[in-house]
């Protein structure tokens, strides 16, 4: 039983050092390692402007092999807004049927 006791309390102390050196270090994780981000958020918004540019080139490829009218990005827009619309009608319908199940 002593064993087990001193064993938890050496882990206690192990855990209370580090939390207490995290404490008392000035900088964050990211500096202690030297971590810096790959990339900016505006790359990342660049990088997804372009993807949603291919996603709509690709759609319109398709369109056109098949005799339809091709896709802008208003068009997009406009869907992925339907989309979000039809989505969150569904959520509130889900929750409705949820409170009356529960008889909130």
């Amino acid at each position: 039983m002593d064993f087990v006791a001193i064993s938890l309390v050496m882990v206690g102390l192990i855990v209370l050092c580090l939390v207490l050196l995290a404490r008392a270090y000035p900088g964050s994780g990211a500096d202690l390692v030297d971590w810096k981000p790959t990339r900016s958020h505006e790359v990342e918004a660049q990088l997804e402007i372009d993807d949603v540019q291919q996603m709509i080139e690709a759609q319109n490829e398709y369109r056109r092999r098949r005799g339809e009218a091709e896709l802008t990005e208003d068009d997009a827009q406009r869907m992925a807004k339907e989309d979000e619309a039809i989505r969150d009608r569904a959520r509130q319908a889900r929750d409705r049927r949820l409170e009356e199940e529960q008889g909130v």
